[in-house]
Formats: C-alpha cells, structure tokens, sequence
C-alpha cells in the first residue's frame, strides 16, 4: 500500500532543522554547537570575497548570532575540531570524518588523471615543496616567492607549479591547511597538524560512497536524486557508484522512498528520519525567527531545491556585469519564520564603521500580502519588517559597524524598513 506524500512544509521543515535554522541568531556559538551543525550540514563553505564579511563567519552568524571569530579560529585552526578540505567547494569539515574524506584524499592520486601530464613535468617541484614543509613547517604560497631552489638553474621557484603543487599535496591528503593568514593559506603535514592521523584507517571505496550518500541525505532530511548530486559535490564518483549506494540503502532498509506533494520525481529519506519528516508535517511554522543567509551558506548550495521547497529563485551575481545585475553584487536571501522573502544587497565599509545595506528586495509574493507560492501561507509584513531590521542591527555588530545606512527598499511603500534601522544622521 503506498505511502501518503508527505506536504513540501515537511520538507522544508527537516530541511531547515538539519541546517540549524529552526531558531535563527537564538542560541550563542559553543565548541559542541559548531561541531553539530558542521556534522549536519556536512560542511561550512569558505570563500574569499569579503565585500560585506567572509562566508563561513556569516554562515554561523545567520546562526548564532555575533561571536567572537579569534575564538572560531582557535576552535578550527587551533584545536583541530574541524579541517580543511574539499566537500561543497572548499569547506570546512568535522575532523571526526577524517577516515571518511582519507578514502577521497587517497583516491585523488588515481581519480583525477588531469595531474598526469602535469606531475610527470613537475615531479622534482612537488617533492621539493614537500621537503620544505616538512623541514620549516607550515608555509603558503608567499612564502615560496623568491625563495632559491637547491640546485636549480633559474635559482627561483616558478610561483605557478609551486601554487599547484601545494594544492595537489593538499588535495591527496600529504598536506593539511594547518592556518591561515590574510586568509592565504598555510600548509603543514597532515600528520604534523594531525598527529592522530597515522592510526586512521580510511573507509573503503562502497563503504565511502555509502556514506556519502547517508551523510547528503541526513543534511537534507529529504532529497531527489538531483538533490543527492548537486548537495555535497564533490568527490565525482565514477558513473552509476552513487545510484548503485543508493539501491543498496534502500534493499538494506536503511533509505526509504518517500512522495511529497506536487513532486513526481522520487523523493528519499533515512529510514530513521520518516518519523521526523511526519512530525514536520503537523508543524505549522518550522522555524521562528529572521536572519540572512550568506551566498554560499550550504542551504543555498543547490538552487533548484531552493527553488522547490521555497519557490525562491537565487543566484549569486558577483560574478554578472554590474549592468545585468537585478539584485546586487552580494546579496544574502532573507529567511523569515521559514520563508526566503527577500534579500538583502550590503557592504561593510570597515574604515568608517559603517554597514551600508545598498538595497533590500522583498519578494512580490510578500510584497502584495498574497501566500508565499510553496507553502501557501501569509507572512505578517510589519513582523516580518521587524525582524529584518533586527538582524540588520545585529549583522552590524558582528561586523563591528556604528552606523547603518539603508539605501533602496522594493517595493518602496515597504520604505518604512529603513526608518527602522537606519542610523546615519540623515535617516535618523
């Protein structure tokens, strides 16, 4: 007898419970809350634009608020609770997956045959930049330039195969990030960094791709098989190896199929999480609270289930011409009592202490009062409208602004946002 679909809200529901967003900014950031919500998600994104903030301290900001980032750095780089390496982009990672993500390092050498060529020309350069890491100790790219090569001719390290070097060592699991600098990266020794790596036992090739599968559908509570790609990216297993994990799981009862409402594309879900996606269902709000969500925060990762369970459509435009751009340079979706009603385009002007929100667009669902397209619920605007300019303040303490301007609202009757926060002796 098959099963009832389960509503999207369920979905939705699991979805935002899995990614900590269940109470938004609610509870302040501790060694074992960082670690859970890094185990859930399946990692924390790293990325170098920091027009407004970086996006790994404005991931766990949209979570916990203002914290303390000397202390997330001693957390990470200091008492090794998470590492570097590459699971969605590169991201940070709970260092208890270690003999997991050993199995990607080690197969690294063999999978990714586009380093044949280039290893074959560069074989002395890798060997030295790995005698120098393990005789100095940690070290970056910087630290390379100009530095003499023993017995070259040129007498200088090429910057380019050294950059390369140090990102295959890293990649195949001989380096770690051991720290970073002006967020450059300094590599040591896995083991040096790591020192209880030489006892890990990596997982074998099925048990890795079992687990991968496993850990994507836990972060997402329930998924499609588009999901179950496009989620954790990386490693490229071979064709089939992910499919082939998936039908094992569900033989073995430990996956289930499940249909949500809306979808005819198959749905699945641990086993184990069915229950939770039923009581998902019986939620009215799945989550309470307002907060923005960074670019690259791993509930955007993949934007056609966003699209699905949100009826949000998100794209990152850094990287349009400014002229096409319809939202802005680095914009961050508003999430509200679980709903994505708009987004907010800002910049953090460090010199003068200022946050300037250059624009915040509301979605016309929520602009015109209708129910939002998924989930058919109202939003209460002025609640909603409080609860932006809230994280509005707070998002300007974490990056330590003193004034915060606001610059365009659309639609412009909902002006009444920057009244609110607006604190620059013009808005006031």
């Amino acid at each position: 007898m098959p099963r009832r679909p389960i509503p999207v809200r369920a979905a939705r529901g699991l979805f935002l419970r899995r990614q900590h967003l269940v109470a938004p900014r609610a509870a302040a950031l501790t060694a074992p809350r960082l670690v859970r919500f890094v185990e859930d998600a399946g990692g924390l994104q790293l990325d170098s634009i920091n027009v407004l903030e970086r996006a790994h301290y404005l991931t766990l900001w949209a979570r916990f608020g203002p914290y303390d980032r000397a202390r997330l750095d001693r957390l990470v780089y200091g008492r090794r609770l998470l590492f570097e390496y590459w699971a969605h982009a590169a991201c940070l990672v709970p260092t208890s997956a270690l003999p997991w993500w050993r199995r990607a390092m080690l197969d690294y050498r063999i999978r990714h045959t586009g380093w044949s060529d280039w290893l074959q020309r560069n074989t002395r350069v890798v060997a030295r930049v790995k005698a120098a890491v393990a005789a100095n100790g940690p070290m970056g790219n910087t630290d390379f330039e100009h530095r003499r090569v023993a017995g070259g001719r040129s007498g200088w390290w090429d910057w380019t195969p050294t950059r390369h070097a140090l990102h295959y060592l890293w990649m195949t699991g001989a380096f770690t990030v051991h720290s970073r600098r002006h967020f450059h990266k300094r590599f040591d020794l896995l083991e040096r960094a790591l020192p209880g790596v030489a006892g890990v036992v990596p997982a074998t090739r099925d048990a890795f791709v079992r687990w991968h599968v496993e850990r994507s559908l836990h972060a997402m509570g329930a998924a499609t098989g588009a999901d179950l790609r496009c989620y954790l990216t990386f490693p490229r297993f071979a064709p089939g190896a992910r499919r082939a994990a998936l039908r094992a799981l569900l033989a073995e009862g430990v996956v289930r199929e499940v249909a949500v409402d809306g979808s005819s594309a198959p749905w699945f879900a641990l086993a184990r999480d069915v229950p939770a996606l039923a009581r998902e269902a019986r939620i009215r709000a799945p989550s309470r609270g307002t907060t923005f969500l960074a670019p690259f925060d791993s509930l955007l990762w993949y934007r056609e289930r966003v699209a699905r369970l949100f009826g949000f459509d998100y794209r990152i435009e850094v990287y349009t011409p400014g002229d096409k751009r319809v939202h802005g340079y680095y914009t961050l979706p508003i999430l509200h009592d679980g709903h994505l009603i708009g987004r907010v385009d800002a910049k953090t002007h460090r010199a003068e202490g200022r946050l300037e929100v250059r624009h915040v667009h509301f979605e016309p669902w929520f602009a015109a009062g209708a129910p939002s397209p998924v989930a058919g619920e109202r939003v209460d605007q002025d609640a909603a409208l409080a609860g932006v300019a809230d994280a509005c303040r707070s998002l300007a303490a974490f990056v330590g602004a003193s004034e915060t301007v606001i610059g365009r609202v659309t639609p412009s009757r909902l002006r009444t946002l920057s009244r609110i926060v607006d604190t620059s002796p013009g808005g006031r």
